[in-house]
């Protein structure tokens, strides 16, 4: 008995040594940050999401997403524009008060549409598109964009890393293809999680993927 019960002393210490071990590289080290990718997506309005999949219709939950609230869906639509079509676009939710399409500048060049980077929710004069689901179809007048690369950050965060909300910086990663990126908006407020979020093209071109970690370039 007393073998068996060291065995499992033994065995319960090399699990929590593995879990400690598995945590703590999901944790940045210093000033690493994170890096989400993100492909293309659609985030819906109630009014449209309920044309294009019926009254009363709820944004089936997938799975959770890195920022706090928000989720990935069941649910997807096909973009279409004045060249070309992409079918399958995921949803992601809560709902927003306005729609909006975040898309890759291949996609712009495939649909037919100007490639204008913004930062999310801000909309005013981008390009239209229209969005096809199992029940109907919406003409958004606007609101396709590519989107500003930027990182989620609460205000702690951002006065541990000296930089503030709004301010645009200069990432870098070191990586065998690594570089740095310009334009990078700091989006901090106590409700996000640390995150750089950049596009599937952007990740690629220095050959990111989702252990990938950036800094803030001073």
């Amino acid at each position: 008995m007393d073998k068996y019960e060291a065995m499992l002393k033994l065995l319960e210490e090399a699990i929590q040594a593995n879990k400690a071990g598995m945590n703590a590289q999901k944790q940045p080290a210093g000033d690493e940050i994170p890096v989400g990718i993100s492909n293309r997506h659609v985030h819906l309005s109630k009014q449209d999401l309920e044309t294009l999949f019926g009254c009363d219709c709820q944004l089936s939950q997938m799975k959770d997403l890195s920022q706090p609230g928000q989720f990935a869906c069941k649910e997807t639509v096909t973009i279409c524009g004045p060249k070309g079509a992409i079918e399958k676009v995921r949803i992601l939710g809560p709902v927003r008060p306005q729609s909006q399409v975040e898309i890759l500048t291949g996609d712009c060049i495939k649909l037919g549409i100007p490639s204008v980077v913004r930062i999310s929710g801000d909309l005013a004069g981008s390009p239209g598109l229209t969005l096809i689901g199992p029940k109907g179809s919406v003409q958004l007048k606007e609101g396709a964009i590519v989107a500003l690369r930027h990182i989620h950050m609460t205000l702690e965060d951002a006065q541990r890393l000296g930089v503030r909300d709004g301010q645009i910086v200069d990432i870098e990663f070191s990586g065998e293809r690594g570089g740095i990126y310009k334009n990078v908006a700091v989006r901090a407020n106590n409700t996000s999680a640390l995150e750089c979020h950049l596009d599937i093209e952007e990740a690629n071109a220095m050959n990111m993927n989702s252990l990938s970690k950036i800094t803030i370039k001073k």
